[in-house]
């Protein structure tokens, strides 16, 4: 099941930006094909066919329909409307549906507290202007123990060098907002919303920190 729900974006030229790449951004393959595979696995690993899932930050949709099959229902959003539309016509094209996937963004979404088994986050929380504010929202989301699942480039680590490139491409309108996060940093934001860190692991480019953090319960 899909559907589409244009939704007041707050940040109109993030959105313009990833609506103009979003073609692109679909047919470029995984640069880590390994890599993505393992995170793909260890998140499947605490699927189950009667799981509530939701995914922020979906962009086209492969993640949410790759995990489809492991579980009840995946809500997908992402606030690019170019990257729903081409997260839907994936639906479609291989006969999904029990993935929803609609406009929205962390900083709108008003979740139930304790409605979902897991949360994926992937390559987005160092995309957000307040990733300790999503990842609390995270916690009070998820069941007691239930999962949050993140994937994040963590640019404080070894690329301080393109700061300043990326601060003057967004004044520009080229490049999207982006957070300097290092993995300690991000380990403690996820330790201070309430998580306890069950895996923490670096894949090969030393950059990328993939995390799986329970809610205690």
């Amino acid at each position: 099941m899909t559907q589409t729900t244009a939704l007041p974006m707050t940040n109109a030229r993030d959105t313009r930006f990833w609506d103009r790449i979003a073609n692109r951004y679909a047919k470029r393959p995984v640069a880590d094909q390994a890599a993505y595979a393992r995170k793909l696995a260890l998140t499947q690993s605490h699927l189950t066919p009667e799981m509530d899932v939701l995914e922020f930050g979906c962009g086209t949709g492969t993640t949410a329909l790759t995990h489809a099959e492991h579980v009840k229902h995946i809500l997908a959003f992402d606030f690019s409307a170019q990257m729903i539309a081409i997260a839907e016509g994936k639906a479609r094209a291989k006969g999904i549906r029990n993935v929803t996937f609609v406009q929205n963004r962390i900083e709108d979404f008003e979740p139930s507290q304790g409605r979902y088994d897991a949360v994926l986050a992937m390559s987005i929380l160092h995309l957000l202007k307040d990733p300790a504010g999503a990842l609390s929202k995270t916690f009070d989301m998820l069941k007691p123990g239930g999962t949050f699942h993140a994937s994040t480039v963590c640019l404080a680590d070894g690329m301080r060098w393109f700061q300043p490139i990326a601060v003057t491409g967004h004044a520009l309108r080229l490049l999207p907002r982006v957070r300097f996060l290092s993995a300690s940093q991000l380990e403690s934001m996820v330790r201070d919303a309430g998580f306890d860190i069950e895996t923490s692991w670096r894949p090969n480019d030393g950059r990328t920190l993939y995390l799986i953090a329970r809610k205690p319960g």
